[in-house]
């Protein structure tokens, strides 16, 4: 896994663009309804959602197995802002917590006992009512069904990785003990949609 994701930053300096998502703008005003001040976030990249938090005050850490995106998130943080670099499976990598915790995208890339360990460690790492926000692919994504399938709802898809697509019956059962506040499908992005994704909030 780092060697891809070290290859595929290399090769594509702004792999996802230089703008922020639709989510974690709408993630943010939900941050700021619940006065959040502090926020890590595990599978960092270049920060291109980060800074969507760190340019409103809030205090910013994250995690990124790449050391290139961790280079050119620089750009952007200096070193004001913690990148643990490694990757999400082995969290966590200090004693700070946080009061809350975003995760875009990157849960799907895990098998089951990676996904459970990491949802399990985001959740210790939140300080008493903190949040934590998943957004993980959906089975009503168009990539679902894309590639061999390597076990239920996972499958290797053309990139070389394996995707989990979630249902409402894995949300319940991988989150469901961690005080689910709502999980919804969103659209990303929002007009013109591409993607389509669960978003689920936990409160500690």
């Amino acid at each position: 896994m780092n060697e891809f994701w070290e290859s595929a930053f290399r090769s594509n300096d702004k792999m996802w663009g230089e703008y922020p998502t639709d989510n974690s703008k709408n993630v943010l005003k939900l941050f700021q309804k619940n006065n959040i001040k502090s926020v890590i976030i595990p599978g960092f990249g270049y920060g291109r959602n980060a800074k969507v938090f760190y340019d409103e005050g809030l205090k910013v850490s994250g995690i990124e197995i790449s050391k290139t995106a961790i280079e050119r998130a620089r750009k952007y943080f200096g070193n004001e802002v913690t990148i643990h670099h490694g990757s999400v499976t082995d969290m966590p990598f200090d004693k700070a917590s946080f009061e809350a915790i975003y995760c875009y995208s990157l849960i799907h890339l895990l098998d089951k006992a990676e996904r459970l360990k990491l949802i399990e460690d985001c959740y210790s790492k939140l300080k008493p009512n903190g949040l934590m926000v998943f957004v993980a692919l959906s089975i009503n994504d168009n990539r679902f069904g894309v590639g061999s399938e390597v076990e239920k709802n996972t499958f290797f898809s053309p990139n070389g990785l394996n995707l989990y697509f979630y249902d409402e019956a894995a949300i319940k059962e991988e989150f469901g003990k961690y005080n689910i506040l709502e999980a919804k499908e969103i659209n990303e992005p929002e007009e013109n949609p591409k993607e389509k994704h669960w978003m689920i909030v936990c409160k500690k």
